[in-house]
């Protein structure tokens, strides 16, 4: 296997923090995301999508985004498992991850590709130059407010995003938080279910990632 990595990019820390977990080696080639290795004709050949993270596998096949390359991961390499273990407990962390990753990391992603002078053009990843639109910022902001109300409300009812113990959902929420910071907002100081939990999932080996 190799993996295409941005060690600066939020996406990708995700699936880092996922192999870290499983305390497995993957090789890494880095993408400079920065200077747009993404958009040159090399690596559209690895992905024509020109995002990272990919996982090329030793088939040649590439997946191409973090949850394909994370139920790949959990299928071959099962301990610890991170994504369910029989079909209720799949399709429920998976639909904690879908609210995660709709609700915080989009929003999280509207709110800094809006705003950010370094992404004029950019305003979405992939190969196509698509223009700021400042009025998403906002949004981006306000539906990350509501983002952490709600997971602050789900963590006062259970220890993890899904119940009991770590998931995915957990990696996705925490990679979240990291990205709002990108966009100067933090975990408000009332959310003190939310930040017992950032506190723990942070003292994790894997999210150092």
């Amino acid at each position: 296997m190799k993996f295409y990595d941005c060690s600066t990019a939020p996406s990708p820390r995700r699936v880092r923090i996922f192999i870290a977990e499983k305390g497995i080696e993957v090789p890494t080639v880095q993408i400079d995301l920065r200077n747009r290795e993404q958009l040159t004709d090399a690596f559209k050949q690895i992905n024509p999508q020109c995002t990272v993270p990919v996982l090329e596998l030793d088939s040649g096949t590439c997946l191409l985004n973090s949850n394909a390359i994370c139920q790949y991961l959990d299928e071959t390499c099962p301990e610890p498992n991170l994504m369910g273990r029989d079909a209720e407990e799949r399709a429920l962390i998976s639909s904690w991850n879908h609210h995660m990753e709709w609700d915080g990391f989009a929003a999280a992603g509207e709110c800094f590709r809006n705003a950010s002078r370094g992404l004029k053009g950019r305003a979405m990843t992939g190969a196509a130059s698509i223009d700021q639109i400042p009025e998403l910022a906002e949004r981006g902001r306000q539906r990350l407010q509501r983002f952490l109300a709600s997971l602050n409300e789900r963590l006062g009812e259970s220890e993890f995003v899904t119940g009991d113990r770590y998931s995915i959902a957990d990696i996705t929420a925490f990679v979240t938080i990291g990205f709002m910071q990108w966009t100067k907002q933090e975990v408000p100081a009332n959310a003190a279910d939310l930040q017992r939990w950032y506190d723990q999932v942070s003292a994790r080996p894997g999210s150092v990632a």
